[in-house]
Formats: C-alpha cells, structure tokens, sequence
C-alpha cells in the first residue's frame, strides 16, 4: 500500500472561492523522499495541510497509511509527522522542554525513540537548557524536525522547511532527510528552492494550485524539448530585448547573470546568435550551450 495517495483534491477560500488546490491527485511510494515544489501562493501549504488532517477539503479525497484525511483524522495525527513552515514550537520551553513535552503527548519517551533522533539532537544538546525562541534560525529547524519525529512517524511532512535559513544549514538539513530515509520512514517535503528538487527521489511541479509534472528530477530535465543556450551581453534588459526581436526566439529569460534562450531552429549554432547579438551592438558576447534545471523545465511547462 503506497503512504500516501491524493486523487482530485480540491480547496477553495473566501466567499469569492478562490482556489488554492485544483483537482490535483498523485500518489507517494514507500520509503521514498517525494518533493512539492512551487513558488509561494502555488498551493503547497494548503496540501500539506489537508493531508495532515488541519484543513477539510472542498472536493476528492486522500489517505495517508491508508486512513483516510477526514474520517480518520484522529489516527493519522497519532501515524504521521508535521513540521510546518513557520516555527510553532514553544518559544519559553527550553530545547530539552519542547522535545520532552512532544513526546509525552504521544505517549513515548525522548529514551525510547532517540536513535531517530540522535544525529540531530547532538547538534543541539549542549544548548539543550536554552529557550526555543533564542535559537538560530538552524537551530530552530533542527529543533522542530526532532519533535516531529520523536513520536516515531511512518510518513513526515516537511512544509518549507529550508525557507529562510543560511545555505549551510540548508545543506545539513537534507543531509539529515537522506540519512532519515534509512530508517524507511517516508518523506513528503515541499520547497520554493528549485535546486532542492534534485535532492528528491521524485518531484511533483505545481503552480497556482495546479500539478504541472510528476516524475524523477532526472526524467523531468531529460524531457526539455529544446536546445537551450546561456548568453550574457552586458545589460540584461538590453539583452532581452534584443533576444525578444530576434525571428527565431522561442523563449528568454534571465537566470542568473545569463539569459537563457531556446529558439524555434533546433539547428541553430552559437556563432549565429553570437553575429546577431554583435549586430544589435552588444560586445563581451559569451554565448554556450547549457543544460536544463528544473527551474527552466518549470518555466518552461508554465509557458505551455
């Protein structure tokens, strides 16, 4: 039985009912470190919540470990793991306080389930007497991620929770959910971050509410159906401009301190675009041939 299976979710806000979730359905396999990736307002935390069993959904239906997420709230809130985007834990209990206070509503023991844990809290143990709310931005992650698993979760969802916190934080995080996978517990995460969907054993894309592709990181940049080009020629907004003009542009945009461009003539060499662009007055041309990331598949796919 897969852990976590979505089919037509659907949820809408507001008397105008703005939705949030479009009929959106996937599924999650055993074990495996699946990735909701989108940028704010694209519908992630209203997922993440309908599957934790906080938000009652306005159409289709889903199960987690097979209960499902609104006449089996109570079970699945005992089965599963929740670390939301914004820090919710105690900000007065100490670090030791918050993860003892978890585990006790849970009827277990910090003792019973450490070795969960145990990577983790010992990067906050000689800080363990400090109050939550004086913690680094790291370390409150770090923090929250031990309280969601000290109950001994089969599946954990992480809503954003890299947002806001410094690059080698960021890097440790997703060192400690691969090591977390050992364990088999299974992994639901959702990010803005682009370059985390890498990280992920499989990704699902979604925009405004909407899924626009599920698969491997890898499959998904495999599919980009273009030849894509890194250019860079002084001013970026001059760059696009003259990119915009030129008859066999498909697409350009910045990424980075290049623009990234696929044209219409899958023939097309660099030497041609590089003659246009010094035609249109531009010097310091570098223009080269590039490899999609997820992030140009993501443009790409909201393009068509």
């Amino acid at each position: 039985m897969q852990p976590v299976i979505v089919s037509q979710l659907k949820k809408t806000y507001g008397k105008e009912k703005s939705v949030a979730v479009n009929n959106i359905s996937f599924s999650v396999n055993r074990g495996e470190l699946f990735g909701l990736i989108g940028p704010d307002g694209a519908g992630k935390t209203s997922v993440f919540r309908m599957l934790t069993t906080l938000l009652i959904p306005d159409g289709g239906s889903a199960t987690v470990e097979g209960f499902d997420i609104v006449k089996d709230y109570s079970a699945i809130r005992n089965t599963v793991g929740y670390m939301p985007g914004k820090f919710s834990l105690y900000p007065d209990l100490t670090i030791q306080e918050n993860i003892h206070f978890f585990a006790t509503i849970f009827n277990t023991s910090i003792e019973e389930n450490y070795y969960l844990i145990k990577d983790i809290y010992v990067q906050l143990e000689r800080f363990k007497n400090r109050r939550a709310g004086k913690l680094s931005g790291g370390m409150k992650q770090k923090l929250a991620l031990c309280c969601a698993l000290i109950h001994k979760p089969t599946v954990l969802f992480l809503d954003e929770p890299t947002t806001g916190v410094d690059p080698v934080s960021r890097k440790e995080f997703w060192e400690m959910l691969r090591r977390l996978k050992e364990s088999n517990i299974t992994i639901v995460v959702s990010t803005p971050y682009m370059d985390e969907a890498s990280l992920c054993d499989r990704i699902a894309l979604i925009q405004n509410g909407s899924l626009l592709s599920i698969d491997a990181p890898q499959q998904i940049t495999a599919a980009y159906p273009d030849i894509l080009f890194a250019i860079r020629a002084g001013s970026m907004p001059l760059l696009l401009r003259s990119l915009g003009k030129y008859p066999k542009i498909k697409s350009a945009y910045a990424f980075g301190e290049y623009a990234h461009a696929s044209f219409n003539d899958a023939a097309i060499q660099s030497e041609e675009i590089h003659h246009y662009l010094k035609g249109e007055g531009f010097n310091d041309i570098a223009v080269k041939k590039t490899e999609p990331t997820i992030e140009d598949c993501f443009i790409h796919l909201l393009k068509n």
